[in-house]
C-alpha cells in the first residue's frame, strides 16, 4: 500500500473507531412520534409508561383535561399538551380516554392523519365502529385494537396450532373472565347495556371471533345477579354459533376477591388446548395423534415471560415503518368490534 493511501485508511478508520455511538445511532430505526388522545381508561397508565420508556417511540405527550387524566400524568411525569400539539407533533395517537369517547376520538385522529392505537371496546355503537374502520380504509392508515391478550404467548400458540390443523376440525371454543368490582367501578361499567361483558368479556369474544370468523348468529344472556343498588349486568353468557362450531364465552364481576378466573379453551376433532389461568400462563395441549412440535396425549406447554401491552406496541412501530403488516386486519377489526356489540346485546 501506498504511503497516501496508507494514511487516508488510517484516518477513516480512526473516525469510525472514535464514533461507534454515532453508528449505533445510524443503524437504528428512527423513533416513532407517539402521543395520547386521553389517559383515564385502565391501560392507559401503563400504556403511556411503556411509551415513555420504549426505544421504538418518541413521546410527545398526552392530551386530556380532565382532573383524573392531569393526576395520571403528574404521577407518572408524562407531559400534558393540547389537542393542537398532539396532531401536529404526533405521527401515531392512542385512544386511552373513556370507553364513550373512543370512536370519537379515534375519528379525530384519522381525520388528522394519524395511525391510531385505539383501546377497546372501540365503540359502544356499529354505526361508530363501521365510521372508524371505514375510514382508516380509506385513508390508508392504521388502526390497532387495544385487546391486552391478542399477544400473549399461550394464545398465540393456540392461534398457531388452530391454524396449522394439529387441532383437527374446531368444534367448540369455551372461554371464561371473571373479576371483582367495587361499586364505583360498577356505575361505571353500568354506562352500557353490556355491562361487564362489553367491558371485560369483550377480550375473550376478540379471541373467539378471530378464531373462528364472522358467526351466523350470536345470542347474549346478561344478567344482574348481584345484589348491588345499580344496573349493571354483572353475570353474563353470550354464545356464538357457526356451521360447525360453536364458541361459548361467560363473564362475571361478581367474583369474591382472590386471583381472577380467566380461561380459555380450544376443543378439536383431533385434540384440545387449554390456557388455565390466562395470566400466569399455563397452557396444556391433549392431542389424539402427535402433530406439529407436539406429542400425542396430554404435555404442557413452556410459556415465556408475558408482560400485557409490550408486543403490541413492537408491531404497531414495525407496521408505522412499513416492516410488517399488523397481525389483524381492518376487516377483522371491523368484525371483532360488531361482535362485541352483539354478544352484548348492544347491536
Amino acid at each position: 500500500m501506498q504511503r497516501r493511501d496508507f494514511i487516508s485508511a488510517a484516518v477513516s478508520a480512526t473516525a469510525v473507531l472514535s464514533a461507534p455511538n454515532a453508528l449505533r445511532a445510524a443503524a437504528a430505526p428512527a423513533r416513532i412520534p407517539i402521543g395520547f388522545l386521553g389517559a383515564t381508561y385502565s391501560h392507559g397508565p401503563a400504556k403511556i409508561e411503556l411509551a415513555m420508556k420504549s426505544p421504538d417511540w418518541e413521546f410527545v405527550g398526552v392530551c386530556d383535561p380532565t382532573p383524573a387524566g392531569r393526576q395520571i400524568c403528574a404521577k407518572l411525569g408524562a407531559r400534558l399538551i393540547v389537542q393542537d400539539e398532539l396532531f401536529a407533533r404526533a405521527r401515531v395517537v392512542a385512544v386511552e380516554s373513556e370507553i364513550r369517547d373512543h370512536a370519537a376520538h379515534a375519528l379525530l385522529a384519522l381525520r388528522a392523519g394519524k395511525h391510531v392505537h385505539l383501546e377497546k371496546p372501540c365503540a359502544a355503537t356499529l354505526a361508530d365502529a363501521r365510521a372508524v374502520f371505514g375510514l382508516a380504509r380509506e385513508k390508508n392508515l392504521l388502526v390497532q385494537g387495544g385487546f391486552m391478550w391478542r399477544y400473549h404467548p399461550g394464545f398465540r400458540a393456540i392461534f398457531e396450532a388452530v391454524r396449522a390443523g394439529w387441532l383437527g376440525d374446531i368444534y367448540l371454543v369455551r372461554g371464561f373472565v371473571a373479576n371483582t368490582l367495587n361499586a364505583e367501578r360498577r356505575k361505571e361499567w353500568a354506562e352500557f347495556a353490556g355491562g361487564s361483558m362489553f367491558e371485560l368479556g369483550s377480550h375473550l369474544i376478540d379471541a373467539a371471533t378471530r378464531l373462528l370468523g364472522p358467526p351466523k348468529s350470536v345470542t347474549p344472556f346478561l344478567g344482574r345477579h348481584g345484589k348491588f343498588d345499580d344496573t349493571l349486568r354483572d353475570n353474563n353468557l353470550a354464545v356464538l354459533d357457526y356451521a360447525r362450531a360453536r364458541a361459548v364465552v361467560f363473564n362475571t364481576a361478581l367474583q369474591a376477591g382472590g386471583t381472577p378466573q380467566r380461561s380459555f379453551e380450544v376443543l378439536g376433532t383431533q385434540g384440545a388446548a387449554t390456557l388455565m389461568p390466562i395470566e400466569g400462563g399455563k397452557l396444556t395441549f391433549d392431542l389424539g395423534v402427535a402433530a406439529g412440535p407436539y406429542k400425542k396425549g396430554p404435555q404442557e406447554i413452556p410459556l415465556p415471560a408475558y408482560r400485557r401491552y409490550v408486543d403490541d406496541f413492537i408491531e404497531l412501530a414495525a407496521a408505522v415503518r412499513g416492516e410488517k403488516r399488523l397481525s389483524v386486519s381492518l376487516e377483522e377489526e371491523l368484525l371483532v368490534a360488531e361482535t362485541v356489540l352483539r354478544a352484548s346485546g348492544m347491536a
